[in-house]
């Protein structure tokens, strides 16, 4: 894992970070995951939030997805986040596991009328929140409800994009549906943080082509720190483990590494 460093501890106002994609394969829950351990690692405490039915987080992260843990019942208002919320074997970092059941709960969900803005208000009066200073979400690779009331809890949206082309087309829309949730006035001030390319191979004139393509419209936003296609970032969650445990001296934990200390860069200015 990451050594500790001036960072450190922080009596800072819990913020919820969406990590948001709605194209799948793009390093969206590596991201969540490696975001999440390496921040408890840098003294900050870390609530990991699986909202992806298919529980990739939960699974990556070392936790046996059971089907009980999830956010179904707290999404339908039958029990409470903070009985859902898990240690793990990090110092720092917590989780409220995903499950299959979370797979239901869209249509329920669109049913009611507060189906964009209830996770909002359950994690805004969530009592646990004071022990955390970021809740990282997990978002399903979809434009559902799941995802769309994701980014009206969260306070940034920070979008993992693969050096691809295609990723493009993706990233067009993921920053239309932002748009369209601060507009309707459920999370006025939501922010695209961040920019995250993923899948970056320098040997190819792809990649640099659309880093800079991006790099056109959203120069603020684009991370200088890239993460490169690697296989082991793959393998690591097939092993329950973080890249930083499964291979801690290779350049997919250096390239998280990075990317983490930027995200704390960006929070201070």
């Amino acid at each position: 894992m990451i050594d500790s460093d001036p960072f450190g501890d922080s009596t800072q106002d819990m913020k919820t970070i969406a990590i948001a994609n709605q194209k799948g394969g793009v390093g969206k829950t590596t991201t969540a995951i490696s975001l999440s351990a390496a921040l408890a690692s840098l003294g900050k405490r870390t609530l990991l939030l699986d909202l992806d039915p298919q529980a990739n987080a939960t699974s990556g992260i070392g936790v046996e997805p059971d089907g009980e843990g999830s956010m179904y019942l707290p999404l339908l208002g039958s029990s409470k986040i903070e009985e859902k919320i898990l240690p793990t074997r990090f110092k720092k970092l917590d989780i409220i596991p995903s499950g299959m059941d979370l797979a239901g709960v869209e249509i329920e969900l669109a049913r009611r009328d507060d189906h964009l803005t209830r996770l909002k208000k359950i994690i805004s009066e969530m009592p646990a929140k004071e022990n955390y200073d970021y809740c990282i979400l997990d978002t399903p690779p979809s434009l559902g409800v799941l995802m769309t009331s994701s980014l009206a809890a969260a306070d940034e949206v920070v979008i993992p994009l693969q050096c691809e082309w295609f990723g493009l087309e993706g990233l067009a829309k993921i920053v239309h549906v932002i748009e369209e949730i601060r507009q309707s006035g459920a999370a006025p001030d939501l922010t695209l943080e961040g920019i995250v390319m993923t899948m970056f191979d320098g040997r190819t004139n792809l990649s640099r082509q659309v880093v800079e393509e991006v790099k056109n419209y959203f120069p603020q936003q684009l991370y200088k720190n890239v993460v490169p296609r690697s296989i082991r970032i793959g393998e690591a969650p097939s092993h329950g483990k973080t890249i930083f445990e499964h291979d801690p001296s290779g350049l997919g934990a250096k390239a998280y590494h990075k990317v983490t200390r930027e995200f704390l860069r960006r929070q201070t200015t």
